[in-house]
């Protein structure tokens, strides 16, 4: 996968600190299953463990520092945890990208 569509011009993390950024999403990614219910929205439902859910969202918070067209929303509800990620619909194949990791 290219840096370009995983990172666009948009993205204003330093290049040397893009590959552990995409380490730790991989890492998320691993944890749990993905769907996909709208073109410009990724579901991952994850293990509902604290240490998880503190995770996901710290990650959140720092990718929404560097690339604010990302909306994060994690959801704690009924023993079930997820984090959904939107992105407006220009921003799709980065998307697109995150979900074929």
């Amino acid at each position: 996968m290219s840096d370009e569509v995983w990172a666009p011009a948009a993205c204003t993390l330093p290049a040397a600190s893009r590959p552990p950024r995409v380490a730790e999403f991989d890492e998320l990614f691993a944890a749990g299953a993905r769907h996909r219910p709208e073109r410009t929205r990724l579901v991952l439902d994850l293990e509902p463990r604290p240490e998880i859910a503190a995770r996901a969202a710290d990650l959140a918070v720092r990718e929404t520092g560097c690339c604010s067209f990302f909306t994060f929303a994690l959801t704690a509800s009924g023993g079930a945890l997820s984090l959904a990620i939107s992105v407006p619909a220009e921003h799709v194949a980065v998307l697109d990208a995150l979900e074929a990791r």
